[in-house]
C-alpha cells in the first residue's frame, strides 16, 4: 500500500543520511551565524577606520536585518521552486562571498550594501536548512531536530565571538572577513556533494522517480510512495503560502513571531543602553546580555522536547504566559532600582533577564517547529520563510525604536517594557490562532 514518505521514514529507526543531513544543515547554519554577527564583533575597529559615529553606523549594523527578512522569504520561495539543496547551497555562496566582499568597503554605505546582500543569504538558508532536515527526520526526532537547528546561528556567533579576537590582531578587520568568507565558502562542497531534497518534496513536485531513489538512502527493501496529505488543492494544484488553508497558521504565527522578536530584540539591543543608564557599570549590563544569550541556546533545544511531548499549543501559551509576567517583573524591578545597585540587585535583574531569554528564545524555536509541520512540502520552504520575514519586522521595530521608547520615559523604563509586555500577550496568538499544531507524543 502507498505510504507518504514521512510515515514511512517514522516507521524505520534513524538512519546515518539523516543524521549527516542534519549535521549539515546545521554545520551551515553555524557558518551563517559566524559570518551574519561577524561586523558587531569588529564594529570598534570599523567605526575607528571609518571615522562615523556608533549611530551613523547603525545603518550597516541593521542592513543584515533587512536582507535577511528579504532573504528568508525570497529564498524560502525559490526553494519551493527549485529544491531547497541548490536553494541552500546558493544560499551559502551568496554569504560567504558577501563577507568577502564587506572586506573591501571604504565607508559605511558600502559596508550597509554588502550586509543587505549577505542578509539575503543568511535568511534564505536559515529557511530552507530547516525545511530540508525536518523533512529527512522521523517523526519523533522532528521537532526537537527543528529547535536544535535554530540555535545555529546564535552557536555561530558565540563561534566567532571567541574566535574574532586572535584573527583580528593576525589579519585586522578586513583580513578576517576575507578568512571567515572563504572558510564559509567551502561548506557548500559538503552540499552539493551530500545533500539531497527529500522524497517529501519530490513527491510533492510530481518527481516519483527522483523520489524513490532518494529514498532508498533511509528506507530499506520494496515500498511505493504516496503523496503527503494536504499538499494540493481540490483542484490538484499546489498549495502556496497565502493558500486559504494557511490562512490561520499565517496569521498566528506572523503575529506571535513579529511579537516574540519584538520582546528578543528589546532586550538584546537595549539592556546595556537601559542598565547602564540606571547605574550598572558597562561589564555588569554586557553580561547581563551574555546570559541571555545562553539561556536562549538552551531553551530552543529544551522547546523541541517541550513540543514533542506535550504539543505545541499547549507549551507556547505556557511560554506566553510566562513571559508576560517576566517582562512585567523585570520592569518594575528595573522602574524601583536606586542609586548603585547592590549585589542582590543585580542578581535579581540578570536572573529576569535570563529568564525573558529563555521564554522568548523557547517560544521562536517552538514556531519553526509549528512551521515545519504545519505548512504542506509545496511551500514548506516559503512558509518558515514568510515566518521569519514578518519576525523580521519585530526585529527592526524593536531595534529602531527601543531606544525611542526608552527616551519616551525620561528616566522611566515603563514605556519600553510596557510595549514588551504587550507583545508577550501577542506571542499566544501561536496558540489560539494557529489550527494545526504539533500533537503531543500520546496524541492518538
Amino acid at each position: 500500500m502507498p505510504t507518504p514518505f514521512s510515515e514511512a521514514v517514522s516507521r524505520q529507526p534513524l538512519k546515518m543520511f539523516s543524521i549527516a543531513t542534519f549535521v549539515i544543515c546545521m554545520i551551515v547554519l553555524v557558518c551563517d551565524g559566524m559570518d551574519a554577527q561577524l561586523l558587531g564583533i569588529v564594529a570598534p575597529k570599523v567605526i575607528e577606520e571609518f571615522g562615523v559615529d556608533r549611530g551613523t553606523f547603525g545603518i550597516a549594523m541593521s542592513a543584515a536585518l533587512v536582507g535577511f527578512g528579504l532573504g528568508s522569504w525570497g529564498g524560502g520561495w525559490l526553494g519551493d521552486k527549485i529544491g531547497r539543496r541548490w536553494s541552500l547551497a546558493l544560499a551559502t555562496v551568496i554569504f560567504s562571498l558577501a563577507t568577502v566582499g564587506a572586506s573591501f568597503s571604504a565607508d559605511v554605505w558600502q559596508m550597509a550594501i554588502w550586509r543587505i546582500v549577505g542578509g539575503l543569504g543568511f535568511g534564505s538558508a536559515y529557511a530552507n536548512a530547516i525545511a530540508l532536515a525536518s523533512e529527512w527526520l522521523p517523526e519523533r526526532w522532528r521537532s526537537v531536530g527543528v529547535t536544535t537547528l535554530s540555535v545555529g546561528t546564535p552557536a555561530g556567533g558565540l563561534v566567532i565571538a571567541a574566535m574574532a579576537p586572535a584573527l583580528v590582531d593576525i589579519y585586522g578587520w578586513r583580513g578576517t572577513f576575507v578568512v571567515i568568507g572563504l572558510a564559509t565558502f567551502a561548506v557548500v562542497v559538503l552540499i552539493v556533494a551530500t545533500l539531497r531534497d527529500s522524497p517529501t518534496f519530490l513527491m510533492a513536485q510530481g518527481k516519483q522517480a527522483q523520489a524513490h531513489d532518494a529514498a532508498r538512502k533511509v528506507l530499506p527493501g520494496e515500498f511505493e510512495l504516496a503523496p503527503e496529505q494536504h499538499h494540493t488543492d481540490r483542484d490538484g494544484a499546489s498549495v502556496g503560502v497565502f493558500d486559504r488553508s494557511n490562512l490561520r497558521l499565517n496569521l498566528g504565527v506572523g503575529i506571535a513571531f513579529a511579537s516574540a522578536t519584538t520582546c528578543a530584540y528589546g532586550i538584546l539591543n537595549w539592556t546595556t543602553t537601559m542598565l547602564t543608564a540606571e547605574a550598572f557599570t558597562f561589564e555588569q549590563a554586557s553580561y547581563a546580555v551574555s546570559i541571555a544569550g545562553l539561556t536562549s541556546i538552551a531553551a530552543s533545544i529544551a522547546a523541541g522536547l517541550l513540543v514533542q511531548h506535550f504539543g505545541s499549543r499547549r507549551v507556547v501559551a505556557t511560554l506566553s504566559f510566562a513571559l508576560v509576567l517576566t517582562m512585567l517583573a523585570l520592569g518594575l524591578r528595573v522602574e524601583t532600582l536606586s542609586g548603585i545597585p547592590s549585589a542582590a540587585d543585580r542578581f535579581q535583574v540578570v536572573a529576569l533577564i535570563g529568564l525573558g531569554g529563555a521564554l522568548f528564545s523557547g517560544s521562536i524555536a517552538s514556531f519553526y517547529a509549528m512551521m515545519a509541520h504545519g505548512y504542506p512540502p509545496s511551500c514548506r520552504s516559503a512558509g518558515i520563510g514568510f515566518g521569519i520575514f514578518v519576525g523580521r519586522i519585530g526585529a527592526i521595530a524593536a531595534s529602531g525604536l527601543g531606544g525611542w521608547l526608552l527616551d519616551l520615559g525620561q528616566g522611566s523604563v515603563v514605556p519600553f517594557f510596557a510595549v514588551l509586555s504587550f507583545s508577550a500577550v501577542l506571542v499566544s496568538a501561536a496558540a489560539f490562532v494557529v489550527d494545526r499544531h504539533v500533537e503531543p507524543a500520546n496524541h492518538s
